[in-house]
């Protein structure tokens, strides 16, 4: 293969971040934890296999919509002005054709699935490619994040059951939680470029209280799964599984609490455990 389609070949893989595959965890753990739930514990090796590739895709698109809509913010940026777009490694053409190109993929794994599915994925593609302009003027863009990176959770029960009850709500509400305090440790390290290029981020509205405001939304993120193992009946497998989780989001707390970017950014990867610890625990469950 010549060495300038090797090149851009790596280019491409830079700009969907398939080098940094962290984004793509956070996804699938709470896609995941609704396919086994919606299943009962029963799986569905092609509805794991449309869903893990859908979450490749979709978080792939979703970074190449991310940088094409900060393009002129990531170039002031320290730990983004390397990125193939700022660092013109690559053109705005490209990053739309890829971006339409891994959506249209994305969307014909979902037409295998039923209608209601695919509703809620058109939505969910709504939801992935406006994510980026809530940084404008939305003082708390993680929220609407949770929402967007949750949203593989009301589709896993609408494929699996074709309906989305009401503890799909709540799995998503607690996901909303979750990304809120995983991706305010992320926004920690960026903030003083945040604040001079005038993009907002719950690391600046919580100001002061950000380490409180990080705490607070893993507890709630327990308490509501918590009340998700109530509604469902779960076993002390699941529970087990929610104190490992609390544990680490413990270990964060002594990794944020000095707000030094390098062990912020570190707590964020580890979010990586804290979602595999809650899907051990419902595995658990099923398991016992």
């Amino acid at each position: 293969m010549p060495q300038k389609i090797i090149e851009k070949i790596n280019v491409y893989k830079s700009l969907m971040r398939l080098n940094k595959p962290i984004g793509i965890l956070l996804l699938l753990w709470p896609t995941l934890w609704a396919l086994l739930i919606a299943g009962n514990g029963k799986q569905d090796w092609h509805l794991i296999l449309i869903f893990f590739t859908g979450t490749v895709l979709m978080r792939s698109a979703g970074c190449v919509m991310n940088d094409i809509a900060d393009q002129r913010y990531d170039g002031l940026v320290e730990r983004t002005k390397s990125r193939p777009l700022p660092n013109n490694e690559v053109s705005k053409k490209e990053a739309y054709a890829l971006a339409v190109v891994l959506s249209v993929l994305a969307f014909t794994l979902v037409c295998t699935l039923n209608l209601l599915t695919i509703k809620l994925s058109v939505l969910a593609l709504f939801l992935s490619a406006t994510y980026p302009l809530t940084k404008r003027f939305f003082p708390m863009p993680q929220a609407y994040l949770g929402v967007a990176f949750g949203f593989g959770i009301p589709m896993a029960f609408a494929a699996t059951n074709n309906e989305v009850p009401m503890v799909a709500w709540l799995l998503l509400l607690a996901n909303v939680f979750w990304a809120i305090a995983y991706d305010t440790e992320y926004a920690m390290v960026d903030r003083e470029d945040d604040l001079k290029i005038g993009v907002k981020s719950s690391a600046i509205t919580f100001g002061r209280f950000d380490v409180m405001a990080v705490m607070a939304c893993y507890i709630l993120t327990i308490l509501t799964l918590v009340a998700v193992g109530q509604w469902l009946g779960m076993t002390k497998s699941y529970y087990i599984g929610l104190a490992m989780a609390s544990m680490i989001a413990c270990y964060h707390y002594l990794l944020i609490k000095t707000r030094k970017k390098s062990r912020c950014f570190k707590a964020f990867l580890g979010n990586n455990w804290f979602g595999l610890a809650i899907f051990i625990g419902c595995l658990g469950h099923y398991l016992s």
